[in-house]
């Protein structure tokens, strides 16, 4: 990371620069707006802890653990940083911290085909926050700059950092809080990044639907007809195996998603490391593998929702939070589930096997999810808006679309 001493602010006087100078800086402010980059701890902690006052007025924003975020954006202890490179930039009005961004690119991104989203030359931005325009505008300028000094020809954003964890600006559905992994964003923030010159390319949906009731007569059909094939088995996932497990899903997983709009493949290092963090609340019974013929071909993972749990804990889990997770994780009760991952191989998605095995595991894990945990609230997603496939079971078990997530990208 650059110097904190490198810090320069530009006024009325240094406006003759030219704008290559300009990018080679190592920040850049208006007037009294001074953005740069992130270099020592206490700026990390500032950068960590500006939601907290951006978000105060925000019924439905849900404080995440600091321990958490600082997870994220440390190369020492997220595995994403193995493929992939980051600086963090703050902005400041005299004194005060008013906004914040992360530029970043992932090399393996860099080896997908540019027709999936990503590909040569795909930088990203994401964790962007901002009090106003002018610093939003300020902040995605100092993020362009740094990706074009690293041979960046696009950004495609926001993205926070990876794909793999909250992809997308919330663009509808800021009436309620976010499930557990997505994100929550000030309505504002489209038409900074709009306005900055970037356009659509990608929209994710998350479907919610009330789980306490029975799925439609003809979903119910396909599910009894799948019940008697003695090829199909549904199971949940043996906790005692869990490396085993885990290998099982990611197979599967870089099959089904591999021809997907922004697949980036999932390291094992990545598997091992989501794994330790999920394991305190990963449910044998919430989560299901289905087999033909003996063979893993599909599975379907459902969290129980922790925003619910760590929403009262304000962002700490001293000096009591660590106890009261610890209680709730001993036995949750939530009102929502939700499904972030579902895979069918590729090999099978065009065939009405592939929608039989989705509607059997998400039928098991609602008898589950209802009678073991008290939920009653089910939410699916983010699923692309081009995956025909899966929207179709969404529509076919009466989920209804509750919040859209969009991509940008620009030329750089």
């Amino acid at each position: 990371m650059a110097d904190g001493d490198n810090r320069l602010t530009i006024d009325a006087q240094a406006s003759n620069c030219s704008a290559s100078s300009q990018r080679k800086r190592s920040a850049v402010a208006s007037h009294d707006l001074v953005i740069s980059p992130v270099s020592s701890k206490s700026e990390l902690k500032a950068f960590v802890d500006l939601p907290w006052r951006l978000y105060v007025e925000d019924p439905h924003w849900v404080p995440p653990l600091k321990s958490e975020v600082h997870g994220i954006i440390s190369p020492a202890r997220n595995p994403f940083f193995d493929h992939a490179e980051a600086q963090y930039f703050l902005a400041r009005r005299g004194q005060k911290v008013v906004g914040r961004i992360s530029a970043h690119f992932d090399r393996l991104a860099h080896s997908m085909p540019a027709e999936q989203g990503m590909g040569p030359g795909a930088g990203n931005f994401g964790l962007f926050e901002a009090g106003d325009a002018e610093i939003g505008a300020a902040l995605i300028r100092a993020a362009e700059g740094w990706l074009r000094t690293k041979g960046m020809t696009r950004v495609v954003g926001p993205i926070s950092l990876s794909i793999w964890e909250e992809p997308g600006l919330l663009i509808e559905g800021f009436d309620h809080a976010p499930t557990v992994m997505m994100g929550h964003n000030s309505p504002a923030y489209r038409a900074m990044i709009e306005g900055a010159g970037y356009r659509p390319v990608k929209q994710l949906k998350t479907y919610e639907l009330d789980i306490t009731q029975e799925f439609p007569p003809l979903i119910q059909r396909i599910i009894a007809s799948g019940e008697k094939n003695a090829r199909i088995r549904i199971r949940p996932v043996d906790k005692s195996k869990f490396d085993e497990e885990a290998a099982v899903i990611l197979r599967i997983l870089n099959d089904a998603w591999g021809n997907n709009w922004g697949f980036v493949p999932i390291t094992d290092h990545e598997v091992e490391h989501f794994g330790k963090q999920l394991k305190p609340i990963v449910r044998e019974d919430l989560i299901m593998v289905a087999e033909l013929e003996g063979e893993p071909v599909a599975f379907m993972i459902t969290l129980p929702d922790l925003n619910e749990a760590i929403r009262p804990l304000n962002g700490s889990l001293f000096p009591f939070g660590w106890a009261k997770l610890l209680w709730w994780l001993r036995n949750p009760q939530v009102r929502t589930m939700r499904v972030p991952l579902m895979g069918v191989v590729q090999r099978l998605q065009a065939s009405r096997l592939a929608s039989q095995l989705a509607f059997m595991m998400i039928e098991y894990i609602r008898r589950n999810a209802v009678a073991r945990y008290g939920a009653s609230r089910g939410e699916i997603g983010w699923v692309l808006d081009d995956n025909q496939g899966m929207n179709a079971i969404a529509d076919a078990i009466g989920s209804k679309v509750n919040k859209v997530y969009q991509i940008y990208e620009k030329a750089l």
